[in-house]
C-alpha cells in the first residue's frame, strides 16, 4: 500500500505518541507498505514552528529531510499537477496544506493517513 502522511501523522509517529491510532501504527510499521512524506508538511512544519505553533519541533523544523530519510519514508515533491489540482478543488476547505495532501493523495493513488473526518467528504482515501 502507498501511504502519505498528514502532517500530524507523521509528527505523532516521530513523537511515539498515542494520539496515532493503532491502524496508522500498524500501516507505517509495515515494512510491505510505502510510507511517503510530502513537500507540503516540510513548508507546514517550518511554518508553523516559525511563528510558534510548533514549538517542540525544533529538530524536525531544522532538519526536515535528514529525519524523513532516517525513517525510510519517501519524499514527495509538489508538482504542477498537485499544486493545479489543489487550486481547482471546488471544495470549502482552504488551509492550503491540507488541499496540496489531497491533491497529491488523489493523483498519486495513495491513502491519506490522517484523522481528519472532513477528508472524506473530498474524494480522497483515508486510513485512520
Amino acid at each position: 500500500m502507498r501511504l502519505l502522511l498528514d502532517t500530524h501523522a507523521l509528527i505523532w509517529w516521530l513523537a511515539g505518541d498515542q494520539a496515532l491510532s493503532m491502524t496508522a501504527r500498524t500501516a507505517i510499521a509495515d515494512a510491505d507498505n510505502a510510507i511517503f512524506v510530502s513537500a507540503a508538511s516540510a513548508m507546514e512544519v517550518a511554518t508553523k514552528f516559525r511563528i510558534g505553533k510548533l514549538p517542540d519541533a525544533v529538530l524536525l523544523a531544522q532538519d526536515f529531510e535528514t529525519i524523513i530519510a532516517g525513517q525510510g519514508f519517501v519524499a514527495l515533491p509538489i508538482s504542477l499537477h498537485h499544486a493545479r489540482m489543489a487550486g481547482e478543488m471546488n471544495i470549502p476547505h482552504k488551509n492550503p496544506f491540507d488541499r496540496l495532501l489531497i491533491a497529491q493523495a488523489q493523483a498519486e493513488d495513495m491513502a491519506l493517513v490522517s484523522n481528519e473526518v472532513l477528508f472524506d467528504g473530498f474524494a480522497v482515501k483515508r486510513l485512520w
